[in-house]
């Protein structure tokens, strides 16, 4: 049960969840950087929501799979196919043995997860199988993936296998789950964000700056966060800060006023200033960023932040009820 990576594209990787519990010996979460996109797409194909995926950054991807799976992809606006059989975002699609199926673009956004049943089986690494780029450990060789490189899967889950005996005709299923789920690219992103811990070092009119200017999105932007050109935003002492921890969505401003939003491959402590968090129902939108791309943020309560997310959740909490029921 084999997974051949025909050709690899711009930068993809095998990803998880992430590691959890391991931040305060300095081992960064890593994972998927939309980890509710990794949720559904595993969900979708009959897997625990945890397993490892495709985590697909631009350029063309060719797979070819050994024996019969289903696939289901979220992320940015791709062109996927196997064949001549176009697979929309968010839908269960069956692929057979021996079928090549094609990823291409993005036309908007700039990254894509694509689950396939019974996962990827690749070695847990400090509980996880997700590549961590940095340490070059993790996922398939502790790298991005090559042209020609065969990865293992594991075995199609009981959902998987009657998925595959309904759709082995239908090719696609007819249901799928929201287009703001399977696609949260956005034109221009507007993010909520809350107070940081050093909101107070910078002055009202950078906080005004901050949440109601453009910022420009720079090419100097990777897994571990999306540098911004726009607005410089110092703050009012220059002094040195004990470094403290930071999370993904934590937007730092270094000594040049430009700030960042951390992402999953982020640090685990850092001594820039933080000005403000992406609240975390908002980091899918913020992993599609690419360069060139403008962004906006919004300040929001906390409470407001945990009852967005709150109602994410219990959406999703419904939608695995309804998994279930599809899959009976």
């Amino acid at each position: 049960m084999k997974l051949t990576i025909t050709r690899s594209g711009f930068l993809s990787t095998v990803q998880d969840l992430g590691r959890v519990s391991l931040r305060q010996f300095g081992v960064s979460v890593g994972g998927a950087l939309d980890l509710h996109a990794l949720r559904v797409a595993n969900l979708l194909v009959g897997n625990d929501e945890n397993a490892a995926a495709l985590e697909i950054t631009s350029g063309l991807v060719r797979l070819q799979f050994d024996d019969q799976r289903i696939v289901a992809w979220c992320g940015g606006e791709y062109d996927v196919a196997v064949g001549s059989r176009q697979i929309p975002s968010g839908h269960s699609a069956y692929v057979g043995a021996n079928e090549e199926l094609s990823i291409a673009g993005p036309r908007e956004g700039c990254r894509a997860w694509l689950a396939i049943s019974g996962g990827i089986d690749v070695p847990v690494v400090l509980g996880s199988r997700s590549t961590d780029l940095r340490g070059s450990f993790g996922g398939f060789e502790g790298r991005a993936l090559r042209d020609g490189d065969v990865i293992s899967l594991g075995s199609n889950s009981a959902c998987a296998k009657t998925l595959i005996d309904r759709l082995g005709q239908e090719k696609i299923a007819a249901w799928s789950i929201s287009h703001d789920w399977s696609n949260p690219a956005q034109q221009e992103p507007m993010l909520r964000v809350v107070h940081g811990s050093d909101w107070g070092r910078f002055d009202d009119s950078l906080h005004n700056a901050l949440t109601s200017e453009t910022f420009l999105v720079s090419p100097d932007s990777d897994r571990m966060g999306a540098r911004l050109e726009g607005p410089k935003l110092r703050r009012r002492e220059a002094c040195d800060l004990i470094s403290e921890a930071v999370a993904p969505g934590t937007i730092q401003v270094p000594p040049d006023g430009k700030p960042i939003v951390l992402l999953g491959d982020c640090q685990t402590i850092g001594g820039y200033p933080k000005i403000a968090h992406v609240a975390t129902v908002d980091l899918p939108v913020a992993a599609q960023l690419r360069a060139g791309d403008r962004v906006r943020f919004r300040e929001v309560s906390l409470a407001d932040a945990h009852r967005f997310l709150s109602e994410r959740n219990g959406d999703l909490e419904q939608f695995r009820v309804g998994i279930k029921l599809q899959m009976r």
